[in-house]
């Protein structure tokens, strides 16, 4: 998917948002027109990507390509968080890289670096589009460096023994994202740590690493890492600005890390995200996904089973506010779905080389109305559910033409081009290349036309069986053969 020429003025295509921070929906007016400045909470690579990845990942993706369709510029960053997660997202515990990589033996650069490319593999899979950007944090370690020391100079954080707090008590509005007051917010800190602070709701910016600690660099205060949180802050600022326009993540990322994040930016002088979008999670037979009840899987696992294209296509049926449901009938549901969609699209596509130079405007004014109806849906909050009804009536509609005789080049073209935008370069799905879609239609027509001349043979020896039982093993594989008057014909 191509970005649009940002010399060329877009009109405003009146996008309305849930920001969390305002906790309604509001006009989306980015800083800069024909603009868009986009950041991702992105993956911590110390293991294989899992449903929760994909749930986000997709759901921001169809909003940065959404964007983009009308009209805009964007640009997208996403983290990769290869230092400073500890293990109970808090300040203790190990940090998850080097935990995985005395686990698998390795340095903690090589565990970051298998499974970011694993995430990557996956993504691709998924049909996710690479971001603009994507800075990791053990390459931003000056730049939070920086940060810290803005935040101790205007007296936000402080020093103990080598690590660095931020004084949450000296930042009022701390808490302002999720409706937290400072008072109603857990401790959570295990006595130990807490004589490093002077309350026990202050999180590091900073951590002195203890003996052994394989991941440390030189700071003002200790050989040591930074803490989890103000990575995101610094590498945002530093690639999209001050003001920039949208921040986004999992529900989960909320409080603290968002809540973090706004805290470390704003009181250190820097105006920061101006819309604030945040993913709803996922249950599989209803409950959500844990390792300890049995029903954690890894995407890798889950391909080997399903088509990536219609885990997608199960992804954006569901809003991203929504929680998105992961069952044996969800996955059948969607696997109806989607091949109706394809069907409908690979019969438009197979038909169009033949077409008659004809218009069709009934079919095509039919059309229009639902890429009217796609588009409408995800100026609302990038209402997916509702752009996938609007491919499903095209699709009724589509159809009901083809079966009813030959349609005009026109018509086809149209309806082609609906499915492609729409359905292809919006939403993300019928991945494969256009050169791998000519390919199989070129096999897949050479192959059926020996298949139709073999019965046509059948049945002018007068055996009739035999032409049958070609027809019903067609029809068992999903291809429908049908005899006309210019002879016979064949859909999938």
């Amino acid at each position: 998917m191509t970005q649009p020429d940002p010399s060329i003025r877009q009109p405003d295509p009146g996008i309305v948002l849930y920001d969390t921070m305002q906790r309604q929906k509001v006009p989306f007016v980015p800083q800069v027109p024909g603009r868009v400045g986009m950041y991702l909470c992105g993956p911590t690579v110390y293991s294989d990507a899992h449903l929760g990845h994909a749930k986000k990942e997709v759901a921001f993706d169809v909003i940065r390509r959404t964007l983009m369709h009308f009209g805009y510029q964007v640009r997208y960053v996403t983290n990769v968080t290869d230092v400073g997660h500890l293990q109970n997202d808090a300040d203790e515990g190990e940090d998850k890289l080097q935990a995985r990589a005395r686990l698998e033996q390795l340095e903690p650069m090589e565990v970051a670096d298998k499974y970011f490319w694993s995430f990557v593999s996956d993504m691709d899979a998924l049909n996710v589009l690479k971001p603009s950007i994507n800075p990791r944090a053990t390459g931003h370690i000056p730049e939070q460096i920086e940060l810290i020391q803005e935040l101790i100079a205007r007296g936000h954080a402080y020093e103990s023994d080598g690590s660095v707090y931020f004084d949450v008590r000296s930042w009022p509005e701390y808490g302002k994202l999720s409706g937290r007051r400072l008072d109603e917010q857990e401790e959570g800190t295990r006595e130990a740590v807490r004589e490093e602070k002077r309350d026990p709701r202050d999180f590091a910016l900073w951590k002195r690493a203890e003996p052994g600690h394989l991941m440390r660099w030189e700071s003002p205060w200790s050989v040591g890492f930074p803490g989890w949180h103000i990575e995101c802050s610094a590498m945002s600022l530093k690639y999209l600005g001050e003001g920039f326009d949208i921040h986004g993540g999992g529900l989960d990322l909320e409080f603290p890390h968002h809540e973090a994040e706004i805290a470390q930016a704003e009181a250190a002088g820097h105006p920061f995200a101006r819309y604030w979008l945040h993913n709803n999670m996922l249950t599989i037979n209803g409950e959500k996904m844990s390792k300890s009840k049995g029903n954690f899987t890894t995407l890798k696992d889950l391909f080997a089973v399903h088509d990536p294209m219609v885990i997608r296509f199960l992804l954006v049926s569901s809003h991203y506010r929504s929680i998105t449901e992961f069952s044996d009938a969800a996955f059948e549901s969607a696997r109806s779905g989607y091949r109706r969609l394809t069907d409908a699209l690979n019969e438009v596509e197979r038909r169009l080389p033949t077409a008659p130079e004809k218009d069709g405007p009934a079919l095509r004014e039919k059309i229009a109305g639902h890429v009217l109806a796609f588009e409408d849906a995800l100026r609302d909050d990038f209402n997916t559910p509702r752009a996938v009804a609007a491919l499903f009536n095209l699709t009724t509609d589509v159809n009901a033409a083809l079966n009813a005789g030959e349609v005009g080049r026109r018509a086809l073209e149209a309806a082609r081009d609906a499915y492609r935008t729409l359905g292809g370069d919006v939403l993300g799905l019928f991945a494969e290349s256009q050169a791998e879609r000519q390919d199989d239609s070129q096999v897949m027509n050479a192959l059926m036309d020996l298949v139709l001349q073999a019965r046509q043979h059948y049945r002018l020896n007068k055996q009739y069986a035999q032409a049958d039982e070609l027809r019903g093993t067609l029809a068992a594989v999903g291809v429908t053969v049908e005899d006309t008057k210019e002879g016979p014909r064949w859909r999938r």
